[in-house]
């Protein structure tokens, strides 16, 4: 423990609890702290809110969202935003968090990549799989591509309109977009070293019809190689399980081979980890350290599962223990947005309670 370092780099933010992350479930704690009148700061690294939803398949559907039979994956995001919009969050985009002090006071000190220095009660770890970034085709010239004819992620379907496309990946990100891109695409070949997928059957069912009919194309093979003009791709060269490498004429290359997840700085904190993740306890998901919370894809405890749902309940609780860390002599009762005349309050909508 120690005193909170002074710096003049950026003047010091105090609030009762920073959120790590942007991502759904980190949008979602924002709601959650907001009904137990507590205020929150939100950090994230990427330039937008909304975690690999909004950065890696903005449009993909989501099913398993409770009341909403289907949602896209930035709708998602808009949507909690409308919902925490009463509680006016705070971000700081575009930056990590390279420093969690714990202070002598109980409370802690971070300051991020950009010099923002923050003094808060609490902090609550939603950060995802930490820093991700995606794995990257490594041939000569790929880089150079980047952006105008090689992609690793899809910001606007309509940039591939009537282009010739290649996809390289066994995943869903690489089986949904091509099956999206059939119909939008002049041609789409899709890329796979193995002809067994990590996708869902349903997607390779659907894929291997549309070759059937002369839609799509499949191509077991690896990338060897790339042609290109400039900043345009001409060509791609594949290398078959034979040895045999072949020449494909096309103009966009897109690459899904997943991500490369990295904890970064969070790693040096003194946190429990276990396999990169965060360990955590279920009353509260504390962390090792006191006042230091973990919710959504970051953390780990028995019987984890990884789904967005489950991080919306691990927000609430983490809620209810950051509360407690931070006024501990004062009870918390459970109040339910539908009745409690406080929560409309706070909600910002009018009670129907007298």
């Amino acid at each position: 423990m120690a005193d909170a370092p002074s710096s003049p780099s950026e003047p010091l933010i105090q609030t009762d609890v920073v959120i790590i992350g942007a991502g759904p479930v980190g949008l979602f704690q924002v709601f959650e702290l907001g009904l137990l009148a507590l205020k929150a700061h939100v950090i994230d690294s990427m330039r937008q809110v909304g975690g690999q939803c909004a950065e890696l398949y903005p449009d993909k559907p989501i099913y398993d969202i409770p009341a909403l039979p289907v949602c896209g994956a930035q709708e998602l995001i808009d949507r909690l935003m409308a919902q925490i919009k009463p509680f006016n969050p705070t971000f700081h985009l575009q930056q990590t968090v390279t420093e969690l002090q714990p202070l002598d006071n109980g409370r802690f000190h971070l300051c991020t990549s950009t010099g923002q220095r923050f003094d808060t009660g609490a902090v609550i770890i939603a950060g995802g799989l930490g820093a991700f970034l995606p794995k990257k085709l490594r041939v000569p010239g790929a880089e150079a591509l980047e952006g105008h004819s090689l992609h690793y992620k899809v910001a606007d379907p309509e940039r591939f309109r009537g282009r010739d496309i290649v996809i390289a990946g066994g995943g869903d990100s690489a089986l949904d977009w091509a099956l999206a891109f059939v119909d939008v695409a002049s041609s789409v070949i899709l890329l796979h070293r193995s002809d067994q997928f990590r996708a869902a059957p349903a997607s390779v069912q659907k894929m291997q019809a549309l070759c059937d009919e002369y839609r799509m194309q499949f191509l077991q093979a690896e990338i060897a190689g790339l042609e290109a003009e400039g900043d345009q791709l001409k060509a791609v060269l594949v290398r078959s399980r034979d040895g045999v490498t072949r020449h494909v004429d096309t103009e966009q290359l897109l690459v899904f081979w997943g991500l490369h997840p990295k904890l970064g700085p969070i790693a040096d904190w003194g946190l429990g980890l276990q396999r990169n993740q965060i360990q955590v306890d279920t009353e509260a998901f504390r962390t090792s350290i006191p006042g230091v919370f973990a919710v959504g894809d970051i953390n780990t405890y028995p019987g984890k599962k990884k789904l967005i749902l489950s991080g919306f309940h691990e927000a609430a609780l983490a809620a209810f223990g950051a509360k407690a860390w931070l006024q501990p002599d004062e009870k918390v009762h459970l109040q339910y947005t539908t009745t409690s005349p406080i929560m409309h309050k706070r909600l910002g909508v009018e009670s129907e309670v007298s």
